[in-house]
């Protein structure tokens, strides 16, 4: 699987971006992800903070995570505004039947395919050898677009869940 996200990331965002993402319970079919598209093309198109445009950016990464984007050196975002981005996913949980919203499943990269592991089965994964410190994890807690370029994708050693390591 190629993992080069970055040339898809918008150059002209300020690396304080902000950045939200959004793991989906499983793949999204071809004819969804264009309908997935036309949702936050439009959404991206009429984002407003307090009348004010957002200078925002919306992507499905390895057909699995929908990341939103807001540059905030022109416009800053208030309270309604992100309200507005949780309303479009949840339209797109109902409208596909997917999950995005659900923090307690994580995606590792296993045999060159995004596994998603719920956390209480964490342990269990680990021990019995299919995630170790060397796995690739999403981490999808990242907040800005300097973080998603350098800790979107680590391994699962170097991320939050190290410590987890540490415990067996």
């Amino acid at each position: 699987m190629n993992l080069n996200f970055e040339d898809h990331l918008p150059a002209d965002f300020a690396g304080t971006s902000r950045v939200w993402i959004y793991q989906s319970s499983r793949l999204f079919q071809l004819s969804e992800v264009f309908e997935l598209e036309e949702m936050m093309n439009h959404f991206i198109s009429s984002w407003n903070s307090h009348g004010d445009p957002v200078k925002g950016y919306a992507n499905l990464f390895f057909g699995q995570f929908i990341v939103l984007m807001a540059d905030e050196t022109q416009t800053g975002l208030g309270g309604c505004s992100t309200d507005s981005s949780i309303r479009l996913i949840k339209d797109v949980e109902k409208k596909f039947g997917v999950e995005l919203l659900n923090r307690q499943m994580l995606a590792f990269l296993i045999k060159d395919k995004v596994q998603l592991v719920p956390m209480a089965q964490l342990k269990y994964a680990m021990d019995n050898g299919f995630i170790n410190e060397d796995t690739l994890y999403f981490d999808n807690s990242v907040l800005t677009k300097e973080a998603m370029l350098t800790r979107w994708i680590t391994p699962a050693g170097k991320s939050w869940l190290a410590q987890r390591f540490s415990v067996k």
